[in-house]
């Protein structure tokens, strides 16, 4: 009877292992490896610049620690512009890439430190990077992880991919203006929902610039910034609700036609 109750236990324990680690071993190897990557590059980064300290360097989770990076990286970005360059580049694919939040503090920095339209190219580029990345890890291990984190939106967001094929630039381009969906988790679903990497690359890069315009922009009064909030006026949020408007009218035309 205890014996029963035992083993009884132990297979409930397993289950419970099996829902809250939905990964295979070999999947959490991949995922290591990719981290430790991004670590020996930077590791390699760190080992350019010169001695010094650099406790200030963490990811920023506040105006006041993204003010702190900024004053500091200020003093580095004109004579170590590549080595900032690759580590702004890497840290921000590697925060899109693990779903990692924050990444609004990043293009609030390279408006800071590059400029209006430097600081959009970098953001841009760097955005679609860590996207790209995120849908490919998610293609070869993150339908498990997607199923157990998002059953119902994901089943959802496939029915509603599958309606729309026809106009699925469209509609990916929606999805990245407007807030309807979060980026995170459509980077993560979108190749497990059979949406093709050109049309997500294509929505990812148009859709991003609108608010890569307006948070960079931004940066560039970053001390007069109170809160996150005060990066969208009316006037930015209405225009990107426009847009929003604009890229899925071809998608409604087509189902009214039909």
């Amino acid at each position: 009877m205890v014996e029963t109750k035992g083993k009884s236990a132990q297979d409930g324990n397993l289950i419970g292992l099996k829902s809250k680690y939905p990964l295979t071993a070999w999947e959490v190897s991949l995922a290591v490896g990719v981290v430790a990557s991004f670590g020996v590059g930077l590791m390699c980064l760190y080992l350019t610049m010169p001695s010094s300290d650099y406790s200030f360097l963490k990811l920023p989770r506040n105006l006041e620690d993204l003010q702190i990076l900024r004053d500091h990286l200020e003093n580095y970005t004109s004579d170590y512009t590549m080595q900032v360059l690759l580590g702004y580049c890497m840290v921000y694919i590697f925060m899109q890439t693990f779903m990692i939040p924050g990444t609004i503090f990043m293009s609030l920095l390279a408006g800071a430190l590059f400029g209006v339209l430097k600081g959009m190219a970098l953001v841009i580029f760097a955005a679609t990077s860590g996207a790209s990345s995120c849908y490919f890890l998610s293609n070869l291990i993150g339908r498990p992880l997607a199923f157990s984190l998002w059953p119902d939106k994901l089943t959802s967001f496939q029915a509603q991919v599958a309606k729309r094929r026809k106009s699925l630039l469209n509609y990916m381009l929606f999805l990245r203006v407007t807030p309807t969906l979060p980026n995170t988790f459509i980077n993560v679903a979108s190749p497990i929902v059979d949406v093709p990497y050109h049309t997500f690359f294509l929505a990812t890069f148009l859709g991003l610039i609108p608010a890569a315009f307006v948070t960079v922009k931004a940066g560039l009064t970053l001390g007069e910034l109170r809160s996150v909030g005060d990066l969208y006026d009316f006037q930015s949020i209405a225009t990107m609700f426009l847009i929003g408007v604009v890229s899925i009218t071809p998608t409604l035309l087509s189902k009214n036609e039909s």
